[in-house]
């Protein structure tokens, strides 16, 4: 190994792999890539792991956790770049290395919120980049609401850019896909910060169930076609019956959030598509919605991807417990639900594994107990956490 500069070496680790696990070894990274990796003693030098465990730096397919650093308090706006910054800080220390920002594409009239803000908040994402005040590698996850009226022009404005790894079909209807139960959605609307009364609530789903009838299907239609006009990979969202697998199947879904059945699961599994659920609810247990859990696709061996979602520390504490919730399952292919796979899903093949010639995003955990604890964060070499 040649002296260099640029040059960092980790050792006395507990390396995870793509496809296994190395009890003791060493990482070298150099110019921001991962140059060689070995078992046993480090070379002379090295920065001492203390037994921990190193793995990819984690990558993030579908947050809305931007949301709460930009409003933080119901009605209460933060600067939008300082709340980038904000999220992006607490991001890094949960060990994701790499984050596709979920923006949500559309205005809905008396909703409370950040809704009809996507536009503000790319344009802070992509000034905190260029003022290299970010540790983690931000791009964007368009929500595409179908249903709603304007949804198509909004998608439009932002579709082109550069960033945009990924785009979402969702209808949150009442009565329909996630929530089938309507009550759960009240339920939803109620705690929500600044809960909205049953009136309130009565005219916005008679409202929505207008949209639906009015907007939904061209706009899917729309929607569908400016993703591969744009070349970008199109996600479906909370699928639950064999009429939404089809719709995915036909629209070229490349990976399936949270759908709600088993049957929903095993059709998008033998379709090819994968299927990303939270990891809130490997936590917990459960979903918070009523749905599948997604320890049971797991044991059926229909999970590909996790995602934090709602909770940017879930997704260390969500992979590193499904080997014991799902014997199956070891460690190496846990960590693959949120490192390699997630970025092979949206085109990020140069991440996301130990492997020489793999970006240098790399994390040191320590683990007590059942908590997982990120020691320090490299980004392309640097260390940022």
């Amino acid at each position: 190994m040649s002296s260099n500069m640029s040059e960092t070496v980790i050792g006395n680790a507990r390396l995870v792999l793509a496809d296994g696990i190395i009890q003791r070894g060493w990482v070298a990274m150099v110019d921001g890539r991962i140059a060689e990796l070995g078992e046993g003693a480090a070379p002379s030098g090295s920065l001492d792991a203390g037994g921990d465990l190193l793995m990819p730096g984690l990558v993030e397919l579908h947050t809305d956790h931007l949301e709460a650093h930009v409003m933080p308090r119901p009605k209460v706006y933060w600067d939008p770049v300082a709340a980038v910054v904000s999220y992006d800080g607490q991001l890094a220390t949960a060990g994701i290395t790499t984050v596709l920002d979920s923006l949500r594409v559309w205005s809905e009239e008396g909703a409370e919120g950040v809704d009809g803000q996507a536009n503000v908040l790319a344009q802070a994402i992509a000034t905190a980049r260029d003022g290299h005040l970010l540790r983690a590698d931000h791009f964007l996850h368009l929500r595409c609401e179908v249903p709603m009226p304007t949804v198509v022009e909004e998608a439009k404005q932002l579709a082109g850019r550069r960033d945009v790894r990924l785009m979402s079909l969702m209808d949150h209807t009442p009565g329909q896909r996630q929530f089938r139960d309507e009550g759960k959605l009240r339920d939803y609307y109620r705690g929500k910060s600044g809960g909205k009364t049953d009136a309130e609530l009565d005219v916005m789903f008679a409202r929505r169930f207008a949209y639906q009838q009015a907007y939904a299907a061209p706009n899917m239609r729309d929607i569908v076609a400016l993703a591969k006009t744009h070349d970008v990979p199109l996600a479906s969202h909370d699928d639950t019956t064999e009429e939404n697998v089809a719709d995915a199947i036909k629209d070229g879904i490349a990976v399936a959030e949270f759908p709600t059945t088993m049957e929903a699961a095993w059709g998008l599994h033998q379709a090819g598509i994968s299927i990303l659920m939270g990891a809130p609810n490997v936590v917990r247990g459960g979903s918070h919605s009523g749905n599948i859990a997604a320890v049971d696709l797991a044991r059926e061996g229909l999970l590909d991807i996790l995602s934090s979602d709602y909770v940017p520390s879930s997704l260390l504490m969500g992979a590193l417990q499904l080997p014991r919730r799902v014997p199956s399952i070891d460690l190496a292919a846990a960590v693959r639900t949120v490192t390699k796979t997630p970025a092979e899903a949206v085109g990020l093949d140069d991440r996301g594994e130990i492997a020489a010639g793999k970006r240098a995003d790399l994390i040191r955990v320590h683990v007590a107990g059942d908590v997982p604890v990120v020691r320090s964060v490299w980004r392309e070499g640097t260390r940022v956490a």
